[in-house]
């Protein structure tokens, strides 16, 4: 390492305070030498620790300070004074009458009838059944010169306990003993070595006057420039991290997968967070009675307890479910009950926005859709599970469609969206769709996670929402959980942290 140009490269701070390290210990010693202040002596520390010029030590320090008592005491005297003075002329005085006479509390008479005996300063002595005090020759010599109490109290406070002297310490001991006199804290307290390097430096002369740190119009009209020797710049040394301004990570990654639909020629969908029954799950073949619901745990809503629902569309799916109406099928043989369907709920699933899509009158056929929804429904908080998640659904709609189409769909998403090297595609069940599939991709770390389900749109569905049946492959994905593995993530309430650390340092899709 070259000496020379590193001591060329010393900010002005460096350059003040590396000379006092030999001298002075601690930070608050070099910021009173160096005439910093303790900040600044603070950021030349840590830049010299960075260069390997010293080294910074954080030690445990025992500091006192004057408690309540101690500092009623400098200004009114101590109360052992106190009482001899009343005692001086040589007097007995009755135990009962010192407080009286010398202006002290009881708590006060008794400390000091206790410490001036054990130092002979005065005699308790019975007198007619009653105690009386004298001062002794003892006292007297004391009461003329100053107390080492008196002596400790008037420094300097706070005051470092190590640097207490031998007399100071037996002092300190017996005043730490009294009530309220001192306070003792313990402090952490930063102190600075020269290592060898740091000590090159020293001899070799870093405070330098010369130096100019920046250049300025005065020195370039005068001429001085020519005299001064310009600080070096060090572009490697470590620099505090700067956190830009970016999107939350999960934010980002819902932009991005909507960008991916847009440019895979899917148009984008949605519908309202408060939804009814029948959006929800009627329109979706969903019994009234059937434990299908049950996986749809849902957060009914008491105001408004009701949607306005087309009567002409509740026309069709009632006969649906309780006929098969014209499409085929028997139905599922109950009586559907109109005032349960619109019953108003914050929506379970996504695939309430297709069933809109498809019942709007707007569907182009062929046509691809997608939706990005956020969905509530009752469970238990865990790695994997969340009482208010979001869904990517959507549906291809085109005649002759078939399940090998919506397998290699349900490929393309794992991969494009997840990144996920194993995938495996099983048999599913769902009451809207016929055949029904679902999607499990494997974690590094959580092993085989669900990542959704699809399926092929029954005529019970379609034809009362479209008034015809057509093909429609569909599937509804949990985001949430692609979006971890897209992030790295292994638990899915990170998605939505608070944790400024996380949120700053979490990588962008």
């Amino acid at each position: 390492m070259n000496i020379k140009k590193l001591a060329e490269s010393l900010h002005p701070f460096e350059r003040r305070v590396l000379p006092l390290i030999s001298k002075y210990r601690f930070l608050s010693d070099l910021a009173s030498a160096s005439g910093l202040k303790e900040v600044e002596v603070m950021r030349a520390l840590q830049w010299l620790q960075n260069k390997k010029a010293v080294e910074v030590f954080t030690e445990p320090e025992e500091f006192v300070d004057l408690d309540s008592n101690g500092r009623k005491y400098v200004k009114v005297g101590l109360p052992e004074r106190r009482f001899l003075e009343v005692l001086k002329k040589g007097e007995e005085i009755p135990v009962s009458k010192l407080a009286e006479k010398s202006g002290l509390n009881k708590d006060e008479v008794n400390v000091c009838l206790g410490l001036l005996r054990q130092k002979g300063a005065i005699l308790l002595l019975k007198k007619d059944s009653k105690f009386v005090v004298k001062i002794t020759e003892k006292g007297l010599k004391l009461l003329s010169s100053e107390f080492p109490e008196e002596k400790f109290l008037k420094g300097v406070f706070p005051r470092d306990v190590a640097s207490l002297s031998k007399d100071e310490r037996s002092v300190f001991d017996l005043l730490k003993k009294r009530k309220k006199m001192l306070v003792v804290d313990v402090k952490r307290i930063k102190s600075a070595k020269l290592t060898s390097l740091g000590k090159k430096l020293v001899d070799l002369g870093v405070k330098d006057e010369t130096i100019v740190d920046s250049l300025t119009p005065e020195i370039l009209r005068s001429g001085d420039w020519k005299k001064k020797n310009f600080r070096r710049y060090d572009v490697t040394i470590n620099v505090p991290k700067f956190f830009g301004g970016k999107l939350q990570s999960y934010r980002y990654f819902l932009d991005w997968v909507r960008s991916k639909f847009v440019a895979l020629g899917f148009q984008e969908m949605n519908g309202p967070i408060v939804e009814s029954d029948f959006w929800d799950m009627d329109a979706l073949f969903m019994p009234q009675f059937h434990s299908a619901r049950d996986i749809h745990d849902a957060y009914y809503v008491k105001r408004p307890k009701f949607a306005d629902i087309p009567s002409s569309l509740i026309k069709k799916v009632k006969a649906a479910h309780e006929s098969g109406a014209n499409t085929g099928s028997i139905g599922w043989r109950y009586s559907f009950d109109v005032e349960q369907t619109k019953r108003c709920l914050l929506r379970t699933q996504g695939t309430a926005c297709s069933a809109r899509m498809i019942g709007s009158g707007k569907l182009e056929i062929p046509g691809k859709y997608f939706g990005i929804t956020r969905s509530f429904r009752y469970d238990v908080i865990d790695a994997t599970h969340l009482p208010d998640f979001y869904q990517t659904e959507g549906f291809v709609v085109e005649e002759g469609l078939s399940l090998r189409h919506l397998i290699g769909l349900l490929r393309m998403f794992a991969k494009e969206f997840a990144d996920a090297d194993e995938i495996r595609i099983v048999p599913g069940y769902f009451p809207f769709t016929e055949p029904s599939a679902e999607l499990f991709a494997k974690h590094s770390k959580l092993g085989w996670v669900e990542l959704g389900g699809a399926g092929i749109f029954r005529p019970e569905v379609v034809k009362p929402l479209l008034g015809k049946h057509v093909s429609i492959i569909a599937w509804g994905m949990g985001i949430d959980r692609i979006g971890m593995f897209k992030l790295g993530l292994t638990d899915i309430r990170q998605l939505f942290s608070h944790d400024l650390t996380f949120l700053r340092e979490e990588r962008l899709v």
